[in-house]
């Protein structure tokens, strides 16, 4: 892999962002992926980012795709290459993929996996699919839209689906049970990706206005 180009420089977040970063992952990957995801994650923190997921797959020979974002959900892509930069020679180092490979560094996207209990509440209102480790009411894969979350010592998710009868019920899901969860690419959820990204923009460019104006002189 290329070596490092970009200057890496750790910064140290604000208390309320450094508490979000450290939200511990509930639904995690295994075998290979499992152990990249314990390499990449302490760097990934210390460029103010945390992990979403990794996922190793067969395209184009071999590709480790790491996911990852901000605290509040955003990646931008200099966020990318900065992670990009900063894994490639860590990953050549620890050397957990026994076979040639290309790093993708990504941002979740809008039909994202939901891996912390902030993901569930982020996404309430919106429809997910979710699959179980364990059988729940004589099933382990439900589609429906999340609720709410309970936050308790095992953190639910609360989904309202439609079974095979066409009857509509309530289910509540431990997150800590579940193999794999993600959102599903609706209108509704396009339209609030979007709206948020707009109101991110103005609030930077704001920020951007307000660094930019010069403070008065009170000399005589």
């Amino acid at each position: 892999m290329a070596e490092p180009q970009l200057a890496l420089e750790k910064t140290e977040a604000p208390e309320g962002t450094r508490d979000a970063l450290d939200e511990p992952r509930l639904i995690e990957e295994s075998g290979p992926a499992l152990r990249v995801g314990a390499i990449v994650a302490p760097t990934l923190r210390d460029l103010g980012l945390r992990l979403v997921r990794v996922k190793i797959s067969a395209a184009e020979g071999c590709t480790v795709q790491i996911m990852a974002e901000r605290a509040d959900g955003a990646m931008s892509i200099d966020d990318c290459e900065q992670a990009s930069v900063a894994l490639s020679p860590l990953l050549d180092v620890e050397d957990p993929i026994r076979q040639s490979y290309r790093l993708e560094v990504s941002s979740p996207g809008i039909d994202r996996p939901l891996v912390r209990v902030s993901d569930f509440e982020r996404a309430t209102g919106h429809e997910a699919k979710i699959e179980m480790e364990r059988l729940i009411e004589g099933r382990k894969r439900f589609r429906g839209l999340i609720e709410g979350v309970e936050r308790t010592d095992n953190p639910r998710a609360r989904l309202r689906f439609v079974g095979a009868d066409g009857v509509v019920g309530l289910v509540d899901l431990p997150i800590k049970d579940m193999a794999e969860a993600r959102l599903v690419l609706t209108e509704t959820l396009i339209r609030e990706v979007l709206r948020r990204e707009k109101a991110a923009k103005k609030s930077a460019k704001r920020a951007s206005k307000n660094r930019g104006a010069r403070a008065p002189d009170d000399r005589d």
